[in-house]
């Protein structure tokens, strides 16, 4: 038998132990009721991952460079990416224009303006050949000196710069990139579309992409960009293990714009905050959205992954870029095809990569033909599954494309998730305070200077 004074003792002492425990137990055992719609909306995205937990929809923080998705031969380094990152904003790479008093007056970044999500301010990316800015680009208007053949003009609405380290093919078509989709018709690469050559390269989309990319947009890395704006010291620092003929070229140019595009991440979006465990990121309502996203709207579907875009192809019926008064496209145009314009494939035609939907609030202007201006309209559109572009065969349509029957409540609902939920509100962290030039960015023209405030 214990004697008495030894039993308290050892009361005593088994009390210390367990306020021990308890003070050092983990924060699930604190009283703090988890709410029930946290608790579905985790279990949904669980049952729909890929691992089984929620890390499939988590994106690494833009500075984390090993956390990042890199190209094939194309590791991530800081000095890639800073270089990357002025050559993107600097208009002094704007070397090949047609006219010369075009010469130095745009960038990257003129059709993929930050706070438009880098997407282009008005409703056609328009480089050489066009001046103005107006508000976050929407003021972006062809030269008077050009005539409409002569302007840098896609056929197409460029995509957002969000999360394409995501994405396997690049462009609406998919065209660039050896791997993916791409990996199953290697036999039409470079035969309707010489740009596409490029994929025998072996790259991932971005690489191969902005390789063509800097050709097609008129822009040039020369002695005047390396030795009297100072870049040269830049391409050393990151290509320092290439050799001297190869350190300053168009491949190297594209892996450092790459390389900075890469770590282009909404990380901040309050529902990144959420799966990262902050529950009170968001609001209830975006909350019934998000649940709405990932069930009843079946928008996951199209839009996965941590980007929540895909690597995917959809027909949805929209209106070309013709439609609304693109310049330099017209009806015939074979871009408005999408994807079988790449492939030629009949079961490709009017087929269009899933884009991100990231900060689409600040997105001006919807689909690759520009046809939508606001999300409320682009909802609309989803949520009576009726194709507008009556020139896309019904055989085409994506299955998923059909009357969803949400009511106004749940539009809403669906609206603020990804209004609100889906928006990182500092993009600009990602831009240079300058570039080397000095010029003003995105646009140097005069009319943009006096816009942009920044002669």
């Amino acid at each position: 038998m214990i004697p008495l004074m030894n039993l308290r003792r050892l009361t005593y002492f088994t009390l210390l132990v367990l306020s021990g425990i308890l003070l050092t137990l983990p924060a699930c055992v604190k009283d703090e009721a988890v709410a029930p719609i946290d608790i579905e909306l985790e279990r949904t995205l669980i049952r729909l991952s890929e691992d089984g937990s929620l890390d499939s929809y988590k994106l690494p923080d833009g500075s984390l460079l090993e956390a990042i998705p890199a190209g094939v031969g194309n590791p991530i380094t800081a000095e890639k990416v800073r270089l990357g990152q002025m050559l993107f904003f600097e208009t002094g790479l704007a070397r090949d224009a047609l006219q010369e008093s075009m010469i130095g007056t745009y960038s990257c970044s003129s059709c993929h303006v930050p706070e438009a999500a880098f997407t282009p301010g008005s409703a056609q990316g328009i480089a050489d050949g066009a001046e103005g800015f107006g508000t976050f680009g929407s003021g972006r208007q062809i030269a008077d000196s050009y005539e409409e053949d002569q302007i840098d003009a896609q056929g197409a609405r460029p995509l957002s710069m969000l999360g394409v380290a995501y994405v396997t093919n690049s462009m609406w078509a998919g065209r660039f990139g050896a791997y993916g989709d791409n990996a199953e018709v290697e036999e039409v690469w470079g035969v309707h579309d010489p740009t596409t050559e490029v994929n025998h390269l072996g790259l991932d989309g971005l690489e191969a992409q902005n390789i063509e990319g800097t050709i097609a947009h008129r822009l040039n890395v020369d002695e005047y960009v390396l030795d009297t704006l100072g870049y040269r010291f830049y391409f050393d620092a990151a290509f320092g293990d290439w050799a001297p003929n190869a350190r300053y070229g168009r491949e190297a140019m594209s892996f450092a714009l790459s390389a900075y595009i890469r770590t282009l991440l909404p990380s901040e979006a309050p529902w990144q905050k959420w799966l990262k465990g902050e529950r009170e990121a968001m609001t209830t309502t975006e909350k019934e959205g998000a649940l709405l996203f990932f069930g009843k709207a079946g928008c996951y579907r199209c839009h996965n992954g941590p980007a929540l875009n895909g690597n995917t192809f959809h027909s949805l019926g929209v209106n070309d870029l013709y439609d609304v008064g693109g310049l330099r496209t017209g009806l015939d145009d074979t871009r408005n095809l999408g994807r079988g314009d790449f492939t030629r494939r009949p079961e490709d035609y009017y087929k269009f990569k899933v884009p991100q939907v990231y900060n689409t609030k600040d997105m001006p202007f919807y689909f690759h033909g520009s046809s939508h201006t606001s999300l409320e309209s682009v909802l609309d559109y989803f949520n009576a599954g009726i194709p507008e572009n009556e020139r896309v065969p019904e055989s085409q349509i994506s299955d998923f494309f059909h009357p969803l029957n949400l009511t106004e409540s749940e539009l809403s609902d669906l609206k603020a998730f990804m209004a609100h939920g889906l928006y990182d509100p500092d993009l600009n962290r990602y831009v240079p305070e300058q570039v080397l030039s000095g010029n003003c960015f995105p646009n140097n023209d005069p009319i943009s200077q006096t816009e942009i405030g920044c002669q």
